[in-house]
């Protein structure tokens, strides 16, 4: 296995036996970004520098036997919504890039660094994160890994960071996910992205979309790796998941709404996944979930996105609404037309959205779905806004379930190297971060 596609706990034995240093881990991801064509489309800003010596430093500690944990030297990513001590936070925006740099590193940033991971640059966006497809107007698109010569979308708003991961520019990437953002561009690029329930890991220090449905999490290429990262931004020790076999698993696919639309390819790579979890004696039973007919209803006049970025957002975009992407703009514009009577009303109606969610699949051990039904659009075809708005609202669809029943879910890939990318998502109810990890990493070693 080449050194950029290995796993944290690949690379810790590599540190703890000194076949690798922290140095050359650097050396490698910064010279990865400076080969690959994808490079400056994926960071906003590398920290070549500021890592190396980082690097130095944890080198030092490793040989005195002081490393702060296993894993202190491997270089990592952050999205471009975090705040990093002394650096500007701009969102994937120029509406920001002139504010005052960060006085203090985000809440899950500091845990980060407490760890020893090294931070080796912020990664590109959606503009404040405001789309599943990960386009981005002012600071260039990374592409998927997949079809590079169609030019295809990395998914969103996570898209640097999945592509940080995935082009071996760095060993795991700090993202966020309000909708499937983390997910989203795993799925898209062969990967495994974590949404943790959303009240897990701190959002101190990072620029808010929806302070309702915002968590913070993991884009990496194993479960053991999310769930490593998991820990530590939960405040935690990264202990070993527990081993939970396949057979016997209760597992519900969901057949409102999330099957609908899917391409070819995605169906028969779910199909096969479930066969396969099947013959290993997983019980599988396919049920309607009549509440999911709820949420379109609940976010047709924006949902908590658009009426909680307005509210952050209404000041910025009143004196710099000229250079946002107009496609963000409009969506977050709308929150605008909500009333307070409309926002009460939403949340009387999530709070009966997860009471009922919660009793449906009170019989089962976790929910799995495609995690998205297509594969990733070709950008050539979201030119116009039509096709943008209907390929992102698909995108998002499945993932943002989760988000408005507070649930944990992951994305793990289930194609073939070199086939069209699909993941499996794994989702559970709110606070069952351990149960699902576990489940999905029994998954992902019976599916290999």
């Amino acid at each position: 296995m080449i050194e950029s596609a290995r796993t944290l706990m690949q690379l810790a034995d590599d540190l703890a036996s000194g076949r690798t240093t922290s140095r050359s881990l650097v050396e490698a991801c910064l010279a990865r970004i400076a080969s690959s064509s994808e490079g400056k489309a994926t960071f906003i800003q590398v920290s070549g520098e500021a890592a190396l010596q980082a690097a130095e430093a944890m080198d030092l500690l490793r040989r005195a036997g002081a490393a702060p944990s296993p894993w202190a030297g491997i270089p990592v990513s952050v999205k471009d919504l975090f705040d990093i001590a002394g650096e500007v936070t701009k969102a994937g925006s120029l509406a920001l890039a002139d504010s005052a740099p960060a006085k203090a590193d985000a809440a899950a940033v500091a845990r980060l660094r407490r760890a020893g991971f090294i931070v080796i640059g912020r990664t590109n966006m959606t503009e404040f994160a405001y789309s599943g497809l990960g386009i981005n107007p002012h600071y260039g698109t990374p592409l998927s890994t997949w079809d590079r010569e169609n030019a295809r979308v990395p998914g969103g708003s996570s898209s640097g960071a999945a592509v940080s991961v995935a082009e071996g520019m760095a060993h795991a990437a700090l993202g966020t996910d309000t909708g499937g953002s983390c997910r989203i561009p795993a799925a898209f690029n062969g990967l495994v992205g974590y949404k943790p329930t959303a009240r897990r890991v701190p959002r101190t220090g990072s620029v808010p979309l929806s302070s309702t449905l915002d968590s913070i999490g993991p884009i990496a290429r194993s479960v053991d790796c999310c769930a490593i990262l998991d820990a530590i931004l939960a405040g935690g020790p990264a202990k070993p998941l527990p081993e939970r076999p396949v057979a016997g698993l209760r597992l519900a696919v969901p057949t409102t709404l999330v099957l609908d639309g899917m391409e070819a390819v995605v169906a028969e790579a779910f199909g096969a996944a479930l066969s396969r979890l099947s013959e290993a004696g997983a019980v599988i039973e396919e049920i309607a979930v009549p509440e999911f007919l709820d949420i379109p209803k609940m976010n047709a006049k924006g949902g908590f996105s658009a009426a909680e970025s307005y509210a952050w957002h209404r000041s910025l975009i009143e004196r710099k609404g000229d250079v946002y992407d107009p496609r963000v703009a409009t969506r977050i514009r709308a929150g605008a037309a909500q009333s307070a009577a409309d926002y009460i009303d939403l949340g009387i109606a999530r709070s009966r959205l997860i009471a009922d969610i919660e009793q449906r699949f009170a019989r089962f051990d976790a929910m799995v779905m495609p995690t998205v039904g297509i594969v990733p659009p070709r950008i050539a075809d979201l030119a116009d806004d039509d096709a943008f708005m209907r390929a992102n609202l698909y995108v998002l669809r499945n993932p943002s379930f989760v988000n408005m029943f507070d649930g944990c879910a992951i994305s793990v890939p289930i194609s073939k190297p070199g086939e069209a990318p699909v993941g499996l998502m794994v989702a559970g109810l709110a606070g069952a971060d351990g149960t699902i990890l576990a489940i999905a990493r029994a998954m992902e070693l019976r599916l290999k």
